[in-house]
């Protein structure tokens, strides 16, 4: 008989199957003590409701602060905050780590806010995406720019700055948006005649934050120009030194359609196992991996899964990935960021991947997990500023393609790049309020391109793309799985196997072909 077992004997105390496997997981003696907790308080079942009931009184007795944000992990009760701490405490451990080994910095890596989240936490998150996206717009030097209750009856040349409230196409064929600012709402009229401001106004969405150039009063405003935040790079960056970046993204470990082989080919080229010394020396230039989201299949991310699951066990889909990932050469620095296929929550932004079901990722001394969206930095030389990329798995991409006919009547589901320009241009990876489910954290949107990046990396539409925007290097990354019967349904043909390597000294950028 188990050790335990017999010590609740002794002390009268009966303990259900989820306690007991529980407590099986500690040393005899700290399970004991545990044990003799309940005795003190007089309860005589330790199950869920007996640790939630006694939840306050557990902390006082127990001085191990382990074993206590244990208990609450494993029996999930309201203990999210702890949970969240516990786990935040594991990558801040992690991320101290890293941050000894290689040349990489992580500039924003969003908190995991754990609150509960009330309809005023909306109206503060909009204020401040507003005042943030207002100054970008600001710096596009608008002239004679008002806020809208200062406009007056009398007609005159203007520029006012708002969000995007309402629009609407007149019988008449003119574009009408309804703005709005701190101080109030006015109507907007796009001539059709205007050709170019009624193409930019074609593609404006509910809740862009723009800037308006005018004639008009306080009623109305008759646009002649409509002004975006938009992204700029004032300098190109370069490395000092000669290495690369190889970009990856939707690996889906776990699905049955998973490319193993191939996977497991690049892995093999990442080590310098080539026949080719020409591979071989260029796969050595690679000292950085970014792998941007959807890294496994996941568990009940749609209707059916199911049945498309090699591994049905999310944790031990983390394990194959890690696998492999633990084979990776230890002077590449491997960054990862989540997608919506991960074991995280859906709404962005999304926390790093957590301890309680990838804790194999947590044994990886190379590998550096971060928030998604994220941006990082990869150190330059002393006193040089270093190379910025920005990290987004691309949840709202599709959905940009439904919503702006310019993209949807040019398939920019086959061009992600496309899509990745109109997120740069409004400075803003999810803009309207449907594009992408959300947090509203009322101190700031971490969906705002807030620093414009050197490089912008997207996965989601399982096809490599590469462009450039403004100075700004865009790259869409490939996927390791075959095409789904989902994506035959809707017609998206993946292009599978694809790695982008940029060359951080010269900027050149080759795409290796594993398929």
């Amino acid at each position: 008989m188990s050790g335990i077992l017999k010590f609740c004997i002794e002390k009268g105390v009966l303990l259900d199957k989820e306690s007991f496997d529980f407590l099986s997981g500690f040393e005899e003696e700290t399970a004991k003590d545990i044990i003799d907790k309940f005795v003190l308080l007089k309860e005589k079942v330790i199950n869920r409701n007996s640790i939630f009931k006694n939840v306050d009184k557990i902390q006082t007795l127990l001085q191990d602060k382990k074993v206590i944000e244990k208990i609450k992990i494993n029996f999930g009760l309201s203990f999210e905050i702890s949970r969240e701490r516990y786990i935040e405490e594991q990558a801040r451990e992690k991320a101290e780590k890293n941050s000894k080994l290689g040349n990489v910095r992580v500039l924003v890596s969003a908190p995991n806010v754990a609150k509960k989240i009330v309809p005023g936490d909306f109206t503060e998150y909009f204020r401040a995406r507003f005042h943030e996206v207002r100054n970008f717009v600001k710096d596009r030097n608008l002239d004679n720019l008002s806020s809208i209750n200062k406009l007056t009856v009398n007609r005159q040349s203007v520029s006012v700055i708002g969000a995007v409230l309402n629009k609407r196409v007149s019988k008449s064929k003119n574009i009408l948006l309804d703005i709005e600012d701190l101080t109030g709402q006015m109507a907007v009229l796009i001539n059709k005649d205007k050709k170019e401001v009624y193409d930019k106004a074609k593609g404006v969405l509910i809740d862009d934050i723009i800037g308006i150039k005018g004639f008009g009063d306080k009623e109305i405003l008759f646009a002649n120009d409509i002004i975006y935040p938009d992204s700029f790079l004032q300098e190109k960056v370069r490395l000092d030194r000669d290495e690369c970046v190889a970009f990856i993204s939707d690996v889906h470990a776990g699905s049955t359609n998973f490319l193993e082989e191939n996977f497991a080919k690049f892995i093999k080229w990442l080590n310098l196992e080539s026949d080719s010394e020409i591979q071989r020396q260029e796969a050595a230039r690679v000292k950085y991996l970014l792998i941007t989201g959807d890294t496994v299949d996941g568990v009940g991310v749609f209707p059916g899964q199911e049945e498309r699951l090699a591994i049905k066990d999310i944790r031990q889909q983390y394990q194959k990935l890690a696998d492999y990932l633990k084979t990776i050469r230890k002077d590449i620095q491997i960054i990862m960021c989540p997608g919506q296929h991960d074991c995280v929550r859906i709404a962005e932004p999304q926390p790093q991947i957590g301890i309680d079901y990838a804790p194999s990722l947590y044994e990886i001394d190379n590998l550096l997990l971060v928030s998604n969206p994220a941006m990082i930095e990869i150190k330059n030389s002393e006193g040089k500023r270093g190379i910025k990329i920005l990290m987004y798995h691309g949840a709202s991409m599709i959905h940009f393609v439904n919503e702006i006919d310019s993209l949807r009547l040019s398939k920019a589901h086959q061009n992600p790049s496309k899509v990745v320009k109109e997120m740069l241009k409004r400075r803003h990876l999810g803009s309207m309020h449907s594009l992408v489910t959300y947090i509203p954290n009322p101190k700031k949107d971490y969906l705002v391109i807030s620093d414009a990046p050197d490089i912008i990396n997207t996965g989601d539409f399982h096809r490599t793309d590469v462009d450039f925007y403004n100075g700004i290097t865009i790259v869409c990354s490939s996927c390791w799985q075959s095409i789904t019967p989902f994506e035959e349904k809707v017609g998206n043909v993946p292009d599978p196997c694809k790695v982008p390597i940029m060359n951080l000294k010269t900027g050149k950028i080759k795409i290796m072909d594993f398929s």
